[in-house]
């Protein structure tokens, strides 16, 4: 298992200030986990072109109807995300 620099846990919705910030803290060796409204940017271009990985909360995915639109994020459920959040050396949620 490989451990993670820094898991962001973003749940704020494309255009909130903290997702934008969230976004600038991003850097190689870390992850982001996107929760609630945060997984609209799945549907956006607001996951595009980010070098590192991409997961997205499967039960929030589905409530929003987005399961075709997960492009490279991977989806994963709650034991996954505890996984996660145990691979990491740091954890910041926006």
């Amino acid at each position: 298992m490989t451990p993670l620099h820094t898991l962001h846990i973003l749940n704020k919705s494309p255009g909130h200030p903290r997702s934008a910030a969230c976004m600038e803290a991003l850097r190689p060796g870390d992850a982001l986990l996107l929760t609630e409204n945060a997984v609209l940017a799945l549907a956006t271009s607001g996951c595009r072109g980010i070098n590192i990985p991409v997961y997205a909360l499967m039960p929030d995915v589905k409530a929003r109807g987005l399961e075709q639109n997960t492009g490279e994020a991977a989806l994963v459920s709650y034991p996954s995300m505890v996984n996660l959040t145990a691979r990491a050396q740091h954890v910041i949620s926006w």
